[in-house]
């Protein structure tokens, strides 16, 4: 990573008495790539797809991702390179009716942020919530609306805050130093109409942003904070995993992280917004009534533009897979009947703003001009 680039300091001692199981810190958990993936068009040539909207969301219908994983790993590098490139770009892909268990996801997850230039240290992340005795897994999260009426996740804490559906947009995990680049989640369980789940472009609400401000913000930090899952912890009875969470920076019992509001993706090399409602409580250098005017501004840039959001309607086995540094997404809870599905995390690089990065809008810009 060039001099050139904002890199949030976020230190954290390691007891020595800790084994870090294989991972090391020499790399800081700074990126490896050195310039965005260029899209070769193999997917698309290849595969039947449509996007769902023009700024966000794109569809595979006859696509099994599983199936690479049996591919010579030279060739199945390319198809998971032009996926991950593909949905960091997009935002978000949906990939219909997938043969895959969740041990496949995990390889499957594993490989894309292998190919996106995930630093060495970052492995899948293990939520805080997620049980020692977890059938499936510390890195499979399953995401359960019976496990939510017992309180878990984000549903319980806005239950006396607020009765907008929207309090509900968030990006993954922004509160550990090392937050996600990729998830993906496929839905097993499913009631009979409902439970759809809304992603919006980061990148779009930087494109809206006027000059002036989108200049001021690109030299603002934020702090997220999660601390809200001790008492969730204890409401559920199961202990918070302060052991080290897929990066030996996630570690301990402290979920709270400093990142740039304004983040380069460094699989496209465009800058995005990152700040969400359910994690990020304070925009650092600013006053509190700056910072609470600054956040709700930005919240609701992607609460009231339709216009960069997509609405995924899921059917049984649908599987998407999303870059979380790109975009917020937002279950809708309008069912009664069981709803269920597991999801896979991967660890990204530490957020960093990069000036030399460019808008969406002006990388496409120069990509049709070329």
């Amino acid at each position: 990573m060039s001099a050139t680039l904002t890199q949030v300091s976020n230190k954290v001692s390691i007891p020595k008495s800790i084994p870090l199981r294989g991972y090391t810190c020499d790399d800081e958990g700074k990126t490896r790539r050195t310039s965005p993936i260029k899209l070769t068009g193999i997917l698309a040539s290849k595969y039947e797809s449509n996007d769902a909207t023009p700024i966000i969301g794109t569809e595979f219908t006859n696509l099994q991702v599983k199936q690479w994983l049996a591919l010579p790993k030279e060739e199945s590098d390319i198809l998971f390179r032009e996926l991950a490139a593909t949905v960091s770009r997009r935002g978000v892909v949906f990939l219909r009716d997938q043969d895959i268990t969740p041990q496949e996801m995990k390889l499957v997850g594993e490989r894309i942020t292998e190919q996106g230039g995930c630093p060495a240290s970052s492995g899948l992340h293990v939520h805080p919530l997620t049980e020692e005795s977890s059938e499936l897994g510390d890195q499979i999260s399953v995401i359960s609306s019976e496990k939510q009426k017992k309180g878990g996740g984000l549903v319980h804490i806005h239950d006396d805050k607020s009765r907008y559906a929207s309090a509900g947009w968030h990006s993954d995990i922004t509160f550990e130093r090392v937050p996600s680049d990729y998830a993906m989640l496929k839905i097993h369980t499913l009631p009979k109409t409902g439970g759809d789940t809304l992603w919006a472009s980061a990148y779009e609400a930087y494109d809206r942003l006027s000059p002036a401000l989108a200049e001021m913000l690109e030299g603002l930090t934020a702090t997220h904070d999660a601390s809200f899952f001790h008492d969730e912890a204890r409401r559920l009875g199961n202990p918070l995993r302060a052991g080290i969470r897929g990066s030996p920076l996630n570690y301990g019992p402290e979920l709270t992280a400093v990142h740039p509001v304004i983040r380069t993706n460094p699989v496209t090399g465009w800058k995005g917004v990152y700040v969400n409602k359910a994690f990020t409580k304070r925009i650092n250098g600013v006053t509190k009534d700056e910072s609470d005017l600054l956040l709700a501004y930005l919240c609701g840039l992607l609460v009231q533009n339709h216009d960069m959001q997509v609405r995924f309607k899921w059917r049984k086995n649908d599987m998407a897979i999303w870059d979380n540094r790109s975009t917020w997404h937002c279950a809708s809870y309008d069912y009664s009947d069981p709803r269920a599905g597991d999801r896979v995390c991967s660890l990204g690089e530490r957020p960093y703003f990069d000036p030399a990065s460019r808008s969406r809008r002006e990388a496409l810009g120069e990509e049709e001009d070329a």
